[in-house]
């Protein structure tokens, strides 16, 4: 099993900047690929990023498309998210989620593919 801990979130005027954290222990982190996904109020959970296990590959959603990146440091056993140009619609709890790469094929943004998921970080954007 893996852990997450999310963290970096927090209040931010709009235009501003953050960068979530997401720390995983347990099993080997290189063995995951990682993604964040987010929850806003009265919405259901959407894909916001993928990366694959080494770094090589990722995904973004189209709304965050130029605004986020995400990254990973695998000596470090951590994920990133950084947010730049952020707005209103940016509002929500973000989650960070690992997915096996021994399970089938990567589904980068089928949140069920997704076995583990940290508690989320608060993420508010005001105007």
């Amino acid at each position: 099993q893996v852990q997450l801990v999310e963290s970096g979130g927090g209040l931010v005027q709009a235009g501003g900047s953050l960068r979530l954290s997401c720390a995983a222990s347990g099993r080997t982190f290189s063995s995951y690929h990682m993604s964040w996904f987010r929850q806003a109020p009265g919405k259901e959970r959407e894909f916001v990023a993928a990366i694959s296990w080494n770094g090589g590959t990722t995904y973004y959603a189209d709304s965050v498309k130029g605004r986020f990146t995400i990254s990973r440091v695998n000596a470090k056993n951590t994920v990133y998210l950084q947010m730049n140009s952020l707005n209103s619609e940016d509002t929500a709890v973000y989650y960070c989620a690992a997915q096996s790469i021994y399970s089938a094929s990567w589904s980068y943004n089928a949140e069920s593919r997704y076995g583990y998921w940290g508690q989320g970080t608060q993420v508010t954007v005001s105007a």
